[in-house]
């Protein structure tokens, strides 16, 4: 194991969560968006991370990477607004079907998990600098 290989595996979750964060954030900003380029309104996207490992034959060291970003499957939310530019001849609007307090809670649990990583690739650098330093005593 090279001493270097835990800055290239906490380098790797601060990536995947730095782009988990980024999903989050196109999420809340959409949640009122009835029309896309696709046509019909907004689905909600959601991140898929799988590990990797750092070398071709190493079976212990894995560091996480984003394997995909993935369109939620469910069905968008009618809402009764007649007067929406949007709205079907009964007066209902198809709207995304984002809950903000459950994109919160992804962006919360992001964050966290961004910390520790940035935590453990601090405790890694102090720990060799703290072994530099012994070897100039």
């Amino acid at each position: 194991m090279n001493s270097f290989d835990v800055l290239t595996i906490s380098g790797s979750a601060l990536e995947a969560q730095r782009r988990r964060m980024n999903v989050i954030a196109s999420n809340l900003a959409n949640a009122q968006s009835t029309r896309t380029e696709e046509g019909g309104p907004y689905k909600r996207q959601d991140v898929v991370f799988s590990s990797v490992a750092l070398e071709a034959n190493s079976a212990e060291l894995k560091g996480v990477k984003v394997a995909d970003i993935v369109t939620d499957g469910k069905p968008p939310r009618q809402v009764y607004d007649p007067g929406h530019p949007d709205a079907d001849t009964e007066g209902f609007v198809q709207m995304p079907d984002i809950n903000a307090m459950e994109e919160m809670v992804n962006m919360m649990m992001a964050f966290r998990a961004y910390e520790a990583s940035v935590a453990t690739y601090n405790a890694a650098k102090t720990m060799m600098l703290k072994s530099l330093e012994l070897g100039r005593a």
